[in-house]
């Protein structure tokens, strides 16, 4: 359920996204979640994808598809913290309609912070933690 999730932002479709089908392609749900995602760790973490000593790689990544979404519509990606760890963060991530309390897809997605020059695991800084911090919710 939507009251599940710390954070929820607003992603428009776009024209390409759909598909022959008539709906957003099942590849485009995984573009939310890193979008949402990393809006988060840039507005709220500081992290600086050009510059950083340390960034987040995928290590993992799955999605449930329940409902379609089509262009022109909203989608509302509900975003929380499953598990912290030293180095990795579990994402979970909910994609909904606007208003809906039901999720047209969830979703799960690990980050693992490394060191931008070595590609080595490496704490995750203090600010980014912080930032995460805030999305832990208790299901």
């Amino acid at each position: 359920m939507r009251s599940g999730y710390a954070h929820v932002a607003q992603i428009p479709t776009r024209w390409a996204d759909n598909d022959v089908y008539g709906h957003v392609n099942n590849v485009q749900y995984y573009a939310f979640f890193d979008t949402v995602i990393n809006q988060w760790l840039i507005a709220q973490g500081g992290l600086d994808i050009h510059e950083g000593d340390v960034i987040g790689l995928c290590a993992e990544s799955h999605c449930s598809y329940k409902g379609p979404f089509a262009f022109p519509e909203t989608v509302e990606a509900a975003l929380r913290v499953g598990k912290l760890g030293s180095s990795s963060v579990r994402y979970e991530i909910g994609l909904f309609r606007e208003g809906a309390e039901e999720p047209q897809a969830e979703g799960w997605f690990v980050h693992v912070f490394v060191d931008r020059a070595s590609r080595r695991s490496t704490p995750i800084p203090d600010e980014l933690r912080r930032a995460l911090e805030q999305l832990e919710v208790q299901v």
